[in-house]
């Protein structure tokens, strides 16, 4: 698998924990602030007129749990986003590269036992020919 696939899955385990965990502390949340409207229910302090109240803070609590998980998906979003774009600049990265250059093939065991020539200019063979054309001077006169 592939380090980025791996990343996504991550992130992916952590958004679905994020979004639990949300879920979970809302219901304790929730729980733990109908125990004061309860007492005072019971106490005959708040009257079923004033019960709105209750569900004034449930619903005050929902919108902030329902807030954290919206921010978590859209954080979870823009991460998948940015993933899809580096696949993508990948993807386009290896289209533009240049090809490789053809290796060159490898020298046949003939050639390469022989040994270099070295050539001559044609300059000196030409003034090599020369010297050896000239006749030789006349012998001197007695």
């Amino acid at each position: 698998m592939k380090k980025l696939q791996r990343l996504e899955l991550l992130k992916d385990f952590i958004q679905e924990a994020v979004d639990r965990g949300a879920t979970s502390v809302q219901a304790v949340h929730q729980y733990i602030a109908d125990l004061p409207f309860e007492a005072l229910e019971q106490t005959g302090l708040i009257d079923a007129e004033k019960s709105a109240l209750r569900q004034k803070h449930r619903q005050t609590i929902g919108v902030v749990y329902d807030a954290i998980r919206r921010i978590n998906r859209d954080i979870g979003q823009l991460i998948s986003d940015q993933f899809e774009n580096l696949e993508e600049s990948k993807i386009a990265a290896s289209r533009i590269a240049p090809a490789p250059a053809a290796p060159r093939p490898a020298p046949t065991p003939a050639a390469a036992d022989r040994k270099p020539v070295a050539k001559k200019p044609v300059a000196k063979k030409a003034a090599a020919k020369k010297r050896a054309v000239r006749k030789p001077a006349a012998p001197p006169a007695d």
